[in-house]
């Protein structure tokens, strides 16, 4: 008999509100995978040695989120395609003695986008420029957007994220696209011409879960969608305004069953049941309002 399970993790600070444990191993088990998903909490400065530690007990992989997903890139061996291209890895795959960064956010996200509506040629708002914020703008515009306004406190991050979309992923589009930075002070205006407006900020991330996005909630109109990358909880107060509002909406769970499908994958090769994962993290949140389980990719 082999006792010995191949290990898998997120590592993040703070990690103790993150539900993906639950979801991947909701997953195994159904997929007769005697694996283990571990939460572990992993300081900035202590990255190094938890990536080493990764790589000395054999993990098959292991996912960073925040504030992990720049800074592991020099702690791996190489980068695949997306995350070279973004600057930002979310998923680390072992491929023999080497981990590879890899990047399923924004895979997820588009996958979680397209069942709602087609990105072609729509305009679209997304606050925040980080890890999550890269990964979404890269794929969006791939999958066609024609517009990405990116707002951000921090101007250099935010025209860095702007330029990145604009010469790196615009060169690969077979599409005409822009994208430009628009200064985030007070609550900022939705142009009304915005077809998508999407939260890639940590804004309303439990325990501060009724935390307010700094924007005009009169400026949310019907024709908007409008999504939230926090997954606990799913029902963020943008989510429930925007709701309020007549807005479509996609929770933050939708996102991170999709990406988890993507890294699953990545890890064992197997596709695994994505209502199986989103069912498991409802029987923890109970199931959000106006909700449906994930098609599958």
């Amino acid at each position: 008999m082999n006792f010995k399970q191949p290990l898998t993790a997120v590592f993040g600070q703070p990690v103790a509100e993150n539900p993906t444990q639950v979801m991947m191993e909701a997953a195994y088990r159904h997929h007769n995978l005697d694996w283990r998903y571990l939460t572990i909490e992993v300081a900035p400065a202590d990255l190094a040695d938890a990536v080493q530690g990764a790589r000395a007990m054999g993990f098959a992989g292991f996912n960073c989120t925040l504030p992990h997903k720049v800074a592991v890139i020099e702690q791996l061996d190489e980068l695949g395609t997306s995350a070279s291209l973004m600057g930002a890895v979310n998923c680390v795959v072992r491929k023999g003695q080497r981990l590879i960064g890899e990047n399923t956010d924004g895979k997820g996200f588009v996958r979680s986008l397209c069942e709602k509506v087609d990105p072609h040629a729509k305009r679209v708002v997304i606050f925040g420029a980080g890890g999550a914020a890269r990964a979404i703008g890269v794929e969006t515009a791939l999958a066609g957007a024609a517009d990405i306004t990116i707002v951000n406190r921090h101007e250099g991050r935010g025209r860095e994220l702007a330029d990145l979309l604009n010469n790196r992923v615009s060169a690969q589009c077979r599409h005409s696209f822009q994208a430009s930075f628009a200064a985030w002070k007070g609550d900022f205006f939705i142009s009304p011409d915005t077809d998508i407006v999407i939260n890639a900020t940590s804004v309303g991330l439990f325990p501060d879960a009724d935390a307010r996005l700094p924007v005009e909630l009169d400026s949310l109109r019907p024709n908007m969608l409008v999504a939230d990358v926090i997954p606990n909880p799913p029902r963020t107060r943008l989510i429930r305004d925007s709701s309020d509002k007549g807005c479509p909406v996609i929770d933050g769970l939708e996102m991170l069953v999709n990406q988890g499908v993507i890294g699953i994958r990545y890890w064992s090769g197997v596709d695994a049941d994505p209502s199986v994962m989103r069912g498991a993290l409802e029987n923890v949140f109970g199931k959000p309002h106006g909700s449906g389980t994930s098609a599958v990719p």
